[in-house]
């Protein structure tokens, strides 16, 4: 039996303009907090940018050995696409981060999706990430 994919879906609204939102979100290491995890830079963009495509940051949540993502698509003040790429359990991960304008600021809609080999472990790992990126993005200070 296949693992159902699980897709987790997280919003929050920011009195402050998209590319400052963006800025900070796609600063690896300002994910450290909002993932509760150590984040390490590994590898600048191929793009010419810091952030951008091909950027890869190792995570480390607890005890469990580090894994990495790597920026597949960045749009400055619009978009982050990721993808986790070494060292994890989790299969056919991807998240996305769109930034969008509104009238007080912006708006943040972070989607996470992937399985697991094991049933029953993405529902447990969802209800971690569920919790931790909940706490850190109502603590998350775009403004510094």
């Amino acid at each position: 039996m296949i693992p159902a994919m699980q897709t987790l879906i997280f919003d929050r609204d920011f009195d402050l303009p998209p590319e400052q939102v963006f800025e900070f979100f796609s600063e690896h290491e300002n994910l450290g907090d909002t993932l509760g995890a150590k984040i390490t830079r590994v590898k600048d963009g191929d793009d010419g940018t810091r952030n951008g495509v091909g950027s890869v940051r190792s995570i480390k949540v607890g005890p469990t050995p580090p894994f990495e993502e790597t920026v597949t698509e960045s749009i400055p003040g619009e978009l982050i696409r990721y993808r986790i790429t070494k060292g994890s359990p989790l299969k056919d991960h991807a998240g996305e981060l769109v930034f969008t304008n509104t009238e007080s600021g912006t708006h943040l809609r972070w989607t996470i999706s992937f399985r697991t080999g094991v049933p029953g472990l993405e529902n447990l790992i969802a209800l971690g990430l569920k919790r931790t990126i909940n706490k850190g993005l109502a603590e998350a200070d775009p403004a510094g």
